[in-house]
């Protein structure tokens, strides 16, 4: 839902969240405000839901002060929309997309561009998250603790810089938004179509003022179980598998086999032009979520010229995922083809590939996986913020931290079993079946062939921490045309810190192989996976099979007291300092209409110091780490320019503009000074604390034409984007004389290994689209249709950049979605609230698979719903539903006749009650 850059809405309507007893003697109520605050009429006693059609009238107001570009959605619409946290509210904002992952919205696009393109903030701290990157996993917070969210597309030189895409501010409530004792809460429970399990999720707030004083405090809690089924990871893999091992049985006798099935007489040229199916899987996730959110406020308000407030958010989000595969990967070390029964040479012959659409394998890998994720993540944020305006100065102060700790469990139990097998496409994915050969195997139901080869295990912890001050000094000088003139400065510490380790275990003890080739997958006990997770039937093929449950494996393969140990190989830190300094100018005059403008500029200069082990060649040949970690450090500096302004070309058509300069840092993981060694390969992998930052020059114009008293708009805006220094991975230099060791120890032989490192890449791509937005009050053409309207968006996208595959196959930007629409149709008026809502995202390149064949995800479009009923004027009822047309996920690799995904997660439905006092 479209609301434009400010904060002056009904704020009362935005809190969310917990009880605090100190505050009040009344006992702790409910959660986030209701979307539609009811008011009593006294002259009919009359009911009128207020909520939603008011935010659009809201919008529109804010909308025609607004200088430059920004959409912004306050806590009315994300308690109203349905989402299951905060990332699915921001989808309904123009120019926004949002990144699923099994159903669920976790990071956010702005205009198409990928997620760490895009500057995160809460209450104007940089937002640590512990991902590990610059982007920001939204799916950690709490969407009730939340009052506003404003993307902003055309920075000024007071923004923060860092979102090439846009930045994302979010706020959270104090208690002055609306003064006096505030009581709301909430409680709801959730059914998901396929897990069939029923989730609690309850929020608490309590606000109230003293005279000068106030103080609030909000808690949410919620439970969330999801499951997906998967027919997935079905990839093109390249003949070169097998003819580049030159002498073997195995080349010649599928070049052979080319040649009697296929007609194909193999050259040297057509071994990565030639591709069959080198892995099918079936897979169940269970996720189960656990997310508690928690905020606080204190704050000195003794006129409306001075605010002294402290702000606190913290939180946890645990998550447990199962994850059950039985796959067949057709290219094992010790196969190759036997026969081909169908190929394709048409389909993709403008690319001139032949893809081996069903094809029998001499020795098929078939793999039972029980995979377990283990996610606990805390963040917490504190700050301090003043605003003091004394006659014609105003001061403005901030501090404060923000941080983050994620510790990853990760266990892969897994069973092999070698067997001829026919591996082929299905109409919406793949599928791996018993083949001719009398040593073929059911792989879904042979567990006395499958054999232990390893519990794995790693553990990840990630140490997020951000330190930021600024101070703003402004001066009005009430004339005629100059009208502000602002000055300030902000100084920003980033740390991340990364530890990892990985271990095997295949014995009752550590260092044991007992297990190895002896134990059967049939040795443990085995479930129906569906049993194992609960709920419906397999829901992507007409298929049941047995595994063994994370549950049991955790218990029975981990000694006593395990913990997977760090291992100083994987370990990096990096430390960023950021002076800035800006000033600008807002103005005002006529030239026949009024313009109001802002012309600033921004000065950056930031450090970087990153350390990690790096790999050497020990005395006795063996190859080590070094005894401590190596530093390297790095600098840039940048000015960045910026104007932004609106002219009132009529009472009712307004004209905007912006253009500016911005930048994006360098992932943190880029940035880490370590290196990574591919034995097989002959690769190193280095970080580069001298990465720059990808720059952007950038300008947009729009137009808003207001229809009337009603709160209707319609607007359009062009915007384009030149995109500089974009971080690659490039070939940088040679490591001489470096022994690679066999696995039993012996020496393979001393190999110059390639070094590779992430560098900014010359030239530059442009990217320009268009931005439609429409709010149309349907009264406004008759009164019987008052409450009715239709609120939609829609982002249309285009790029110069292709991408990055090495058969030369042109290929859109990985991540870049050309289209997207949002639409939502509501009625809202008395005590009735109703809205139905489409998302849309169009298809786009997930990635390119050995960097050569471009793989796409489908365009996915979901249908939501929300609908209200005011029982009372304290209370209400609250339906809603998510994907309740069960939207699948699908994918495809160059063509849709080669489908490499086909994933369900179900519609989830949730009912709950809203009281407010």
């Amino acid at each position: 839902m479209l609301i434009k850059s400010s904060h002056r809405t009904h704020a009362a309507q935005l809190l969310l969240g917990a009880a605090f007893a100190a505050l009040c003697v009344a006992p702790a109520a409910a959660q986030t405000a209701p979307a539609a605050e009811p008011v009593a009429e006294e002259d009919s006693g009359a009911i009128v839901v207020s909520g939603y059609r008011r935010s659009l009238e809201d919008a529109i107001d804010m909308k025609r002060n607004t200088i430059g570009f920004s959409d912004s959605i306050v806590a009315t619409d994300i308690a109203d929309f349905p989402e299951q946290n905060l990332s699915e509210a921001l989808q309904r904002v123009p120019g926004v997309t949002i990144e699923r992952e099994k159903g669920l919205g976790t990071r956010v696009n702005v205009r198409g561009l990928p997620s760490e393109f895009t500057f995160v903030s809460i209450n104007k701290l940089a937002t640590a998250s512990g991902s590990g990157g610059r982007d920001v996993e939204f799916d950690i917070f709490a969407s009730e603790l939340i009052q506003s969210v404003t993307v902003q597309k055309s920075p000024t030189a007071a923004d923060e810089e860092g979102g090439i895409a846009g930045s994302v501010a979010i706020r959270t409530a104090r208690p002055f938004d609306n003064p006096g004792l505030r009581l709301v809460g909430s409680a709801e429970g959730a059914y998901n179509s396929i897990s069939e399990k029923i989730d609690p999720s309850f929020s608490f707030l309590a606000s109230n003022t003293f005279g000068d004083f106030g103080a609030l405090i909000s808690v949410a809690k919620q439970q969330r179980t999801n499951r997906t089924d998967s027919n997935s990871g079905i990839n093109f893999r390249p003949i070169a598998r097998w003819t580049d091992r030159a002498g073997t049985t195995y080349r010649n006798q599928a070049i052979a086999v080319l040649q009697r099935d296929a007609g194909i007489t193999f050259t040297d040229a057509m071994k990565n032009k030639i591709v069959f199916l080198d892995k099918v899987g079936d897979r169940v996730y269970q996720n189960d979520q656990d997310r508690l959110g928690i905020s606080g406020s204190l704050q000195y308000k003794p006129h409306n010229n001075f605010s002294l407030a402290f702000d606190a958010f913290l939180g946890s989000y645990d998550t447990t995922e199962d994850e059950y595969d039985a796959a067949g990967y057709s290219a094992s070390s010790n196969s190759t083809l036997e026969t081909i029964h169908g190929f394709d040479a048409t389909t993709l012959s403008s690319a001139g590939i032949v893809v081996l659409r069903d094809v029998s394998y001499t020795n098929t890998q078939h793999e039972f996986l029980s995979k377990q994720y283990i996610t606990d993540t805390d963040y917490r944020q504190f700050s301090g913020e003043m605003n003091w305006k004394t006659g014609r100065l105003t001061i403005n102060a901030l501090g404060g931290y923000s941080g983050a700790k994620r510790v990853l469990d990760y266990a892969n139990l897994k069973h092999v079993a070698y067997a001829p097998s026919r591996t082929r496409y299905t109409e919406n994915g793949g599928e791996t079946i018993p083949s001719a050969n009398p040593n073929t195997i059911d792989m879904y139901n042979a567990p006395s062939k499958y054999l232990f080869e390893a519990y794995e295990t790693t553990r990840e912890q990630i140490n997020d921490d951000k330190y930021a001050g600024q101070i703003d000094l402004g001066y009005d000088f009430g004339s005629s045309v100059f009208k502000r003139f602002t000055l300030g400065g902000r100084y920003t510490s980033k740390t991340n810190e990364r530890q990892y380790g990985e271990e095997k275990i295949q014995g009752p003890t550590r260092g044991s192989t007992a297990y190895v080739n002896v134990r059967k997958l049939g040795d443990s006990p085995l479930t129906n996976v569906t049993d194992i997770v609960g709920g419906k039937d397999y829901q992507a093929r007409n298929l049941s099979w047995s595994q063994i449950s994370n549950d049991y494996a955790r218990s029975f393969f981990r000694p006593a007291g395990f913990v997977t140990p760090f291992q100083n190989a994987n370990y990096y830190k990096v430390k960023e300092e950021t002076i800035a300094g800006y000033a600008m100018l807002d103005m005002e005059f006529d030239v026949s209409f009024p313009i109001v403008a802002n012309l600033g500029g921004r000065y950056v200069r930031t450090t970087i110091n990153s350390e990690g082990f790096h790999q050497v060649q020990n005395p006795n040949g063996t190859t080590g780490l070094t005894p401590a970690p190596v530093s390297s450090t790095g600098r840039y500096e940048k000015f960045l320019p910026s104007f932004n302004a609106h002219a009132e070309l009529t009472d009712s058509l307004y004209l905007r503009a912006a253009a500016s300069q911005t930048l994006i840092r360098p992932a943190l993981t880029d940035l880490a000074y370590k290196r990574t060694a591919s034995f097989s390969s002959y690769r190193y992998t280095d970080g580069n604390p001298g990465l720059k930052p990808t720059f952007a020059d950038q300008w947009e114009v729009g137009v808003e034409k207001y229809l009337g008293k009603d709160g209707g708009i319609l607007a359009a805006s062009y915007f384009w984007k030149k995109i500089k220094g974009v971080v690659q991975s490039r070939l940088t230099g040679v490591a001489k004389g470096v022994t690679v060791y066999n696995a039993n120890g012996s020496v393979n032989g001393v190999y110059d290994f390639d070094v590779y490192q992430p560098v900014n890449a010359e030239g530059s791509y442009n990217v320009s689209g268009i931005e439609l937005n429409a709010v149309i009050p349907f009264g406004m053409f008759a009164r019987w249709m008052d409450g009715f309207g239709i609120n939609a968006n829609a982002t249309f996208l285009d790029s110069s950049l292709t991408g990055q595959s090495d058969l030369g196959v042109p290929t859109s930007p990985i991540g870049l979605s050309d289209n997207t629409y949002n639409a939502t149709v509501f009625y809202d008026k008395g005590p009735i609230s109703l809205r139905v809502s489409y998302n849309r995202k169009g298809a786009y390149v997930e990635r390119i698979e050995r960097n050569m064949y471009p793989v796409y995800r489908d365009a996915y479009g979901q249908f939501d719903f929300a609908a209200s009923y005011q029982l009372m004027r304290n209370f209400r009822v609250e339906l809603q539903g998510i994907n309740v047309g069960n939207a699948k996920t699908t994918g495809y690799t160059m063509d849709p006749s080669f489908p490499t995904t086909y994933e369900f997660s179900g519609s989830r439905i949730t009912l709950g009650i809203r009281a407010q006092f």
